[in-house]
């Protein structure tokens, strides 16, 4: 009966901050800078994704909050909590800034001690973060051969012995490169199962990285908040199916990308759609944590079907905006990626 008093009153006090918009629109829950926790479409996603690591009575609320429908958001929920990763029974993902504008991320499995680097911008900050954490780094999985995101690669791997995983495409592009791999392969990092998605079209051979059970997806430069990466050299069409690719995953799913890019990419999309009121909404959003020096990564795939317009090729308004009313996603992607070329 306590532990239940002290939720609901938890959840009493979080509500007048959940905001309903037009009812459909996202709420976010910002207590602090670290990025983090919860992406949830119902208890039962909670439960078999080994529930997420929250102990307090307000982090319960949330929770619940995401479990009921008529609390939940269509978009997404998001909480930005004390602690300075996003956790679960068996995993922990650390989020740390690099360079002007990458993130580094840190996949640990809990069962195994095992810890994965999602990329390599560069090497004192995954050092540092493992150092902290007391975490002993195994792998690294890079997303795609930009220096960006390989040019740790060798630091890290001098300094901690690591296996590097990456894609086959670029195998030769990858400094110290153990294991190519592509769509369809699976990897491990300890007992979290990873499975590989080819998503081709800003390098020839990117790839990402999406572990199901948990819920969350590294997608390098391939997809962005707002926006998706420009072709360096990929084709429209190699890049559109690369995509839809994505778009199929789970709406709940965490998309983690490699660049904080969200506002000026939501300023094209406010420029192609401005009648999209979750876009709307959303970009109030990003202003207000970005003047916090909050990060907006990660998403979800539901919010970015709902507001980014690299996904919405089925949007009335952009297809009317471009004159292309009727025509086929490919051809509405291609004119929108052709425009933020030059935005």
């Amino acid at each position: 009966k306590r532990r239940m008093s002290l939720g609901r009153r938890a959840l009493i006090a979080l509500l007048p901050i959940l905001r309903t918009v037009g009812g459909t629109q996202s709420r976010s829950l910002a207590f602090s800078t670290a990025p983090a926790a919860l992406f949830a479409s119902s208890s039962s996603s909670l439960a078999s994704r080994g529930g997420v690591c929250r102990t307090s009575s307000v982090s319960w609320a949330l929770a619940f909050a995401c479990s009921v429908p008529s609390l939940r958001s269509a978009s997404a929920v998001r909480a930005y909590s004390s602690a300075p990763s996003s956790c679960s029974a068996t995993m922990e993902i650390a989020q740390f800034p690099c360079l002007s504008d990458n993130y580094g991320y840190l996949l640990h499995c809990k069962e195994t001690g095992a810890t994965a680097a999602i990329d390599t911008p560069e090497v004192d900050p995954y050092l540092e973060q493992l150092e902290k954490k007391g975490w002993k780094l195994t792998h690294i999985l890079n997303t795609h051969h930009h220096h960006d995101h390989a040019g740790g690669n060798l630091g890290l791997k001098s300094a901690t012995k690591c296996h590097i995983v990456g894609p086959r495409g670029e195998a030769s592009k990858i400094p110290g490169i153990d294991t190519p791999v592509d769509q369809g392969d699976t990897i491990k990092v300890g007992n979290l199962v990873g499975n590989v998605i080819n998503v081709g079209g800003h390098t020839k051979g990117h790839v990402a990285y999406y572990f199901e059970k948990l819920g969350v997806a590294f997608v390098g430069d391939s997809l962005f908040a707002m926006g998706c990466g420009r072709m360096f050299e990929g084709t429209y069409d190699q890049m559109y199916a690369s995509l839809q690719r994505l778009a199929a995953l789970p709406d709940d799913t965490a998309i983690y990308c490699a660049h904080e890019y969200t506002q000026a990419n939501g300023k094209f999309a406010l420029s192609v759609e401005p009648g999209n009121e979750a876009l709307q909404q959303r970009m109030k959003e990003v202003a207000d944590a970005r003047s916090k020096g909050q990060p907006t990564v990660p998403t979800t795939m539901k919010l970015e079907k709902a507001t980014n317009p690299f996904l919405r090729w089925d949007s009335k308004e952009i297809q009317k905006g471009f004159g292309l009313e009727g025509s086929d996603g490919l051809a509405v992607f291609s004119e929108c990626r052709k425009r933020k070329d030059t935005f």
